[in-house]
């Protein structure tokens, strides 16, 4: 009886642990509010000096850009006056800060005794030969040198003609979102969609950006909200395949986002472990 009951227990706890480790995946789609904004392969935006464009796929999507100069001049981006703005609350591009990079290394300084010892042996003539071997001990004293660099953050970047820059900082939503119409642990057979119209979306969100060419101001609002959410379990939310590359194909299958898109990031959740908004 004793051992029924231990297996019993063993078995429960195995079985609350698989099911407390597992993961599961909320992905998010978002659509842009205005149709100045189009998608190719990333979603973007166009006037005649510059192109935006987004990928938002990663964990808490990011919310980062390409700055792409189409103009022959030189084109500044104004940080002190751009803003990613997250459900009404602005947040700052330029945060006034200082960034330093470090680097250390470790030098000794040897201090060398040496003393010669005569030894004796029979060279390949049976002679007695005397060799003088130098034995050598060594002191190390060491110590540690290194040098920082101190940078200022930049308020202005400044764009050269036909060239990109990335500028990011921020991401999206690292919190799961709650819904009656939502399992926040579905099985396969259990997963559905929550749509949003923008009135309704519980994620809106867009990127004030500031930039100047020519001595002339120019101020661009990129608007998103998130139109659907669903909840995965993590066999759901990735797909298995061979890599081919030159008519070659890898040994092993590799894993793959099976939602991937430009257009929509995810966040990873555990049971017990997560966040949640309303």
């Amino acid at each position: 009886m004793k051992i029924k009951k231990i297996l019993h227990l063993l078995s429960a706890a195995l079985l609350l642990s698989s099911c407390a480790s597992t993961s599961f995946y909320q992905v998010y789609n978002v659509k842009p509010v205005e149709e100045t904004i189009t998608k190719s392969d990333n979603l973007f935006f166009e006037d005649d000096n510059c192109k935006i464009t987004y990928n938002l796929w990663s964990s808490g999507g990011n919310i980062g850009f390409n700055f792409y100069n189409k103009t022959d001049n030189k084109i500044s981006v104004n940080l002190n006056e751009s803003n990613f703005i997250l459900n009404g609350f602005a947040y700052d591009y330029y945060q006034n800060r200082t960034f330093t990079t470090s680097e250390s290394k470790s030098t000794s300084t040897s201090n060398i005794y040496s003393r010669s010892i005569v030894v004796a042996f029979l060279n390949n003539y049976n002679n007695i030969q005397n060799n003088q071997v130098k034995n050598s001990s060594s002191t190390n004293i060491g110590s540690l040198v290194g040098y920082a660099v101190s940078r200022k953050e930049d308020s202005i970047i400044y764009i050269p003609a036909k060239t990109t820059k990335r500028i990011t900082e921020y991401s999206i939503n690292n919190a799961v979102v709650r819904n009656c119409n939502l399992l926040k642990y579905p099985k396969e057979k259990e997963i559905e969609t929550k749509s949003y119209s923008i009135n309704e979306s519980p994620i809106v969100f867009s990127n004030k950006i500031s930039y100047t060419i020519d001595g002339i101001d120019n101020l661009i609002e990129n608007k998103f909200y998130v139109s659907e959410i669903t909840n995965y379990p993590e066999k759901a939310f990735f797909d298995r395949k061979y890599d081919e590359f030159c008519e070659q194909r890898s040994p092993s299958k590799t894993k793959y986002f099976k939602f991937y898109d430009s257009d929509k990031f995810y966040i990873k959740y555990k049971k017990g472990r997560d966040l949640w908004i309303h």
